[in-house]
């Protein structure tokens, strides 16, 4: 089995929450989400992004707007619309409980790895 595919299916799972939870915080500039994404130890490639941002714009859980930049052209900064916020307090709400209930069952696995039976 090839470990680097799970990895990346496990990323990919969380990946859609981080995002709509930086723009959720106010307009975001895919550039400055790429960097909050790698400050937290979090990978992601531009290549990556912008198809999601298109796809999440497509399906009215995002807009944008261009801003003037003073260092060179225009910027589309993205924010959640109405039903980008509703979108995001349901997938927050899957979050906590898939959290809690991986939570639960690695802690009684590494109770079990702790005390193994006799």
């Amino acid at each position: 089995m090839n470990i680097e595919n799970t990895q990346s299916q496990m990323r990919k799972g969380v990946l859609e929450y981080c995002i709509l939870s930086i723009i959720k915080r106010g307009e975001a500039y895919p550039g400055d989400i790429v960097d909050e994404m790698k400050s937290a130890g979090l990978q992601l490639l531009e290549g990556t992004l912008y198809p999601l941002l298109n796809r999440l714009k497509n399906a009215e859980i995002l807009t944008y707007q261009w801003v003037e930049s003073t260092m060179g052209p225009p910027r589309k900064y993205f924010r959640l619309t109405d039903k980008g916020r509703k979108f995001y307090t349901l997938l927050e709400a899957t979050w906590q409980e898939l959290a809690t209930g991986v939570a639960m069952v690695t802690r009684q696995d590494q109770e079990q790895d702790q005390h193994p039976s006799l």
